[in-house]
């Protein structure tokens, strides 16, 4: 259950926190070979594993190609997102993923709240970041040890209603 905070236009959602030993991954820090490079990836789960590599320049080749060599890697046996993020400054982070089974998405709430938190685990940020993806902006907090929050915008993407039929 997420407890969501509406905030002017944005709400704010206590995403839990952060689970750094899985075994969805060997470890926090790990060095892995894909695409021919050797790579350095910081994995943090935030209820599903992602393997976060930063880099100073995001490409296309990276994320197409890479991305689902690294989800498939050996090291994941159950699959892994990938977030390649460039740091812009200490409160400034540019990111593109590619989620396990679905591709390149434009946003992926869980891992930018994994973006951030790998980022503070390698002293590059302090404990509030903005991080800009695809889709959009989210604002990512963590205190070492608290849970993880996510601020940002949302919108109604469809409407319905259904028919709750009971059997007797």
């Amino acid at each position: 259950i997420k407890i969501i905070e509406k905030r002017g236009n944005n709400f704010r959602v206590n995403m839990g926190q952060p689970i750094l030993e899985s075994q969805d991954f060997p470890e926090n820090f790990l060095q892995l070979e894909a695409g021919g490079q050797k790579l350095s990836c910081t994995c943090v789960s935030m209820g599903n594993p992602h393997c976060v590599i930063f880099t100073d320049v995001i490409t296309d080749d990276q994320v197409l190609k890479l991305g689902p060599e690294i989800e498939n890697h050996a090291l994941f046996p159950s699959r892994i997102n990938v977030e390649f993020a460039r740091i812009d400054s200490p409160e400034e982070i540019t990111m593109r993923v590619w989620e396990r089974g679905s591709g390149e998405t434009l946003a992926c709430g869980t891992g930018a709240c994994a973006t951030h938190v790998a980022a503070v685990l390698n002293k590059k940020c302090g404990p509030k970041t903005t991080l800009h993806l695809l889709g959009g902006d989210l604002e990512i907090e963590w205190e070492s040890g608290g849970p993880v929050f996510m601020t940002g915008p949302a919108e109604t993407v469809f409407e319905g209603t259904y028919t709750l039929i009971l059997n007797e």
